[in-house]
This record gives structure tokens, C-alpha cells and sequence, in this order.
């Protein structure tokens, strides 16, 4: 049994890609703060590189913590997505950062990008901008992940627009489930009045304490309300992540043995298997 309660599968080693593109978009949200969203979108994305596919992380939080947690120092940087979806004549290609990871690249944000959601709003068509920004480079990858601000105003909505999926990280506590239904409905209006290829991929168990019951009572909640949306692999809380996130790099990378890392291959797995990801 896994710790979602369920029979765990096994989930095959990906097979190889002879060629790359076009990408798969998925968008990490929660209108909830510190559930793992940024945690999540850097190893996932740096798990799935290890397996071969050709990954873009986009920062899409004026926080800006994907492109520090990267080793991307943002107060140097002149050009960010800020100026992609405000300005013309900006080349995406020209804004991507590489990482220390092969096959992992990134789109860097800083404190500007909050400005953005004001500047926006007179816009034409302005829940779209972030699918036209993205449109050139979508061939060049296997996955885009964006990683969203906590909240559900006009960028989360441009990343739900922009993306074929959704990954809802959920923090293992009674509040934060709380929150997760209502963002499952903005979703669903997305779906219905933007972009109707959008689905849920899966939700995410995260901070998970085995040793606690209110953690695995969660788990089980989530699983009696959402059945097989949720993932069977469920990320635990480790003080590794923060570590990580110090020394600029993903855990995979850091503590490459961990079993965080591990989880993080297992989910990366998992998406492929479920046909989240090519």
C-alpha cells in the first residue's frame, strides 16, 4: 500500500525521445501560499530532465523564488517575463537562462512582474498574453512548468490559459483543503470560457508526515473527495528542500540519493505514465 491508502503501481522507467516538441504546458497553482509550488516545479523539472525530455520552468511569481532557488541572481537582470508580456520586441530565447542542469532551463522573474497584473488589465485579449509569449520556444521543449503566485488574479489566469494541464501542490493540513475547491471551480470556468483543452493532471500530496495522524487523515480525505486525480506519490517534509534551495539547485541534484529526490522521480514517473508528459 502507498500513503495515499491505495495499491501502489509501478511506474516504468521513461523510454527515451527521438526528438523533442512540442510541449506540454502544465501549470503549478494554489491560491494558497507555502504548499510547495516553487519546491515542486524545480524538481519535477529537474527530474524530468534526468530522464531526457527538454524542460522551461517559468517564474510566473514576482517573488521571483523559482529564479533564486536556480542560482539566478534577479536583482541583476535587465530583461525578465515582466518585460516579455508588457513590452514588444523582446525574443523569449533571449530571456532564457540555463541552469546547472542539462536540458533545464528557465524564464526568470523578479519583484517588476507585480506590476504586471495593473498593466495588463487595459489589454486586448489580456488573459492570453502569456500563451502569445510563450508560443515561439513551445517546439523546443517536451514540458513548460509555470510556476504560479499564490492567488487567483489575472497571472494565475494567464497561466491557466496558456497551459494543457494543472498540478494542484496541497499542503498535508484541514486548511489547505479548504481552498482547493474553490480554485478546482476558477479552473473550471477556465476551461469552460478560455481554453478548453485544460484539465487537472493530478493533485499533490505535500509536507506529508507519516508519523502524524492529521497528515495520513488528510491524505485520506483528499482521496475520498478527488479519487484518481490524486497522485500516488506524495512528497514528505524534509528540511533537505530549504537546503536545497540555498545552495541554488534542485535536491536532485544536492542530495541526489535523498528520498525526496527520489519521490520527485517517482512523481516525474508517474506524470509520464498518466500522459501528463511525453
Amino acid at each position: 500500500m502507498g500513503p495515499t491508502g491505495r495499491p501502489l503501481p509501478a511506474f516504468p522507467e521513461p523510454a527515451p525521445l527521438a526528438s523533442h516538441g512540442p510541449a506540454r504546458i502544465i501549470a503549478m497553482c494554489n491560491q494558497k501560499g507555502g504548499v510547495g509550488k516553487t519546491t515542486t516545479t524545480i524538481n519535477l523539472g529537474a527530474a524530468l530532465a534526468e530522464v531526457g525530455r527538454r524542460v522551461l520552468l517559468v517564474d510566473f511569481d514576482p517573488q521571483g523564488a523559482l529564479s533564486v532557488g536556480l542560482g539566478i541572481p534577479t536583482h541583476e537582470l535587465d530583461v525578465t517575463i515582466y518585460n516579455l508580456l508588457t513590452e514588444r520586441g523582446h525574443d523569449v530565447r533571449d530571456v532564457i537562462a540555463h541552469t546547472k542542469v542539462e536540458g533545464l532551463d528557465v524564464l526568470p522573474a523578479n519583484i517588476d512582474l507585480s506590476a504586471a497584473e495593473v498593466q495588463l488589465v487595459g489589454e486586448v485579449a489580456r488573459e492570453q498574453i502569456l500563451a502569445r509569449v510563450l508560443r515561439p520556444v513551445v517546439d523546443e521543449y517536451d514540458v513548460i512548468l509555470i510556476d504560479c503566485q499564490p492567488s487567483l488574479g489575472l497571472l494565475t489566469v494567464n497561466a491557466l490559459t496558456a497551459a494543457h494541464g494543472v498540478i494542484i501542490p496541497l499542503e498535508c493540513e484541514f486548511f489547505a483543503m479548504r481552498g482547493v475547491a474553490l480554485l478546482v471551480e476558477t479552473i473550471e470556468k477556465i476551461t469552460d470560457r478560455l481554453n478548453p483543452r485544460l484539465q487537472v493532471d493530478g493533485i499533490l500530496a505535500t509536507m506529508y508526515d507519516g508519523r502524524t495522524l492529521h497528515s495520513r487523515e488528510v491524505v485520506a480525505s483528499v482521496v475520498e473527495h478527488f479519487g484518481d486525480r490524486v497522485f500516488h506519490t506524495v512528497i514528505s517534509r524534509t528540511v533537505k528542500f530549504p537546503d536545497a534551495s540555498l545552495a541554488a539547485e534542485p535536491l536532485t541534484t544536492y542530495d541526489s540519493a535523498h528520498k525526496g529526490a527520489e519521490a520527485y522521480r517517482q512523481l516525474a514517473r508517474e506524470l509520464i505514465a498518466r500522459g501528463g508528459a511525453a
